[in-house]
């Protein structure tokens, strides 16, 4: 099959690659229909993360099942299916707990921008949608596979809730799905900060009530001047650097909580702080497959549609272009179709 392969920083091929199979009776191989490029991609082609050697890229994906092994049983080859990024058997302690992102059968879509992809816990992982989607619910759709759920869990482990202020550190897609979970939740104020005018229309379309331009101490004090002197209840870091997660504490008040998301590069939790003004830290690793349900029915319904996210529609094989448009902030999340 044809896909995605990184061989290194600012390296990216569109070629031919041994078709995934099934290798346990827990496999399913999806046919991909449509998939995207995600945040965390961009650090391995920006040579923040090693490549040791050339690998197949993406793990986000809509597809049809292709084939299923001997133990799924819920689904058969035709189903159109939402793929989590993040594989679980959702039966396991960790599962129960709602926490299938540390499932102990974890897995991980490894060729989401490809023609083929196999997901490990096939049973536990896919959603399935009854027949084929309208195709302009395909955006919404892809969504759900890591980016929207992953900005839900953001605003779920800071505890957004009705009435509540929230603060959105990070203006990519992961943050403006946050700026719509907290909406959702039923935030009252939600501060987006942002520096880029698209973004910042798309945070206010998507529910921002403010926007906070400004870093660094100016930020905070423009952050605590919109809520009364006293920072955000809730607070979301949707980008996993240094600066983003200082800033995310510095704008959350006493007795406030950090909803940490962006893969960590370069963080370190500010526990004196933690401890002194009884800020918490929760979330990690979105598990996609927990709030997945209840995702898939608001894009059905139309209640939710985070499609706008993705500013940019390509084919799969000019996939690189995507990379370069990510990477030069010309495009906030890329559509791949074949």
């Amino acid at each position: 099959m044809k896909a995605t392969v990184i061989h290194g920083p600012g390296d990216i091929r569109f070629e031919e690659v041994p078709d995934p199979r099934i290798e346990a009776p827990t496999d399913a191989v999806v046919k991909v229909h449509t998939s995207c490029i995600c945040g965390s991609d961009l650090w391995p082609y920006r040579g923040e993360d090693a490549v040791a050697e050339p690998r197949t890229i993406g793990h986000e994906c809509l597809g049809i099942v292709e084939e299923v092994g001997a133990d799924v049983t819920s689904f058969a080859p035709g189903d159109f299916v939402v793929v989590p990024f993040d594989h679980c058997d959702n039966t396991c302690p960790a599962c129960r707990l709602g926490v299938q992102s540390a499932c102990v059968n974890y897995g991980v879509t490894r060729s989401g921008q490809a023609e083929y992809a196999r997901v490990t816990q096939a049973e536990g992982s896919l959603v399935k949608i009854d027949g084929a989607p309208d195709a302009d619910l395909i955006p919404a759709l892809m969504s759900l596979s890591d980016v929207m759920a992953t900005g839900w869990h953001a605003a779920v482990a800071s505890g957004v809730h009705e009435g509540g202020t929230a603060v959105v550190v990070g203006d990519g897609a992961v943050g403006l799905c946050g700026v719509l979970a907290a909406r959702e939740l039923g935030a009252e104020t939600i501060i987006a900060m942002s520096r880029h005018q698209p973004r910042q229309d798309l945070a206010r379309r998507f529910g921002a009530t403010h926007i906070v331009a400004e870093r660094g101490r100016e930020g905070v004090a423009a952050v605590k001047e919109i809520l009364g002197g006293i920072g955000a209840e809730s607070t979301l870091e949707c980008v996993g650097n240094g600066p983003a997660f200082e800033q995310a504490f510095r704008v959350t008040r006493p007795g406030g909580t950090v909803g940490f998301v962006g893969v960590p590069h370069g963080v370190e939790a500010p526990v004196e702080v933690m401890f002194r003004k009884n800020i918490g830290l929760r979330g990690g690793v979105a598990p996609v497959r927990r709030y997945l349900p209840d995702l898939l029915d608001r894009v059905l319904s139309r209640r939710l549609d985070p499609g706008p996210i993705f500013d940019l529609t390509l084919p799969l094989d000019r996939v690189a272009d995507g990379y370069r448009a990510m990477d030069e902030r010309t495009a906030i999340k890329v559509l791949l179709q074949p």
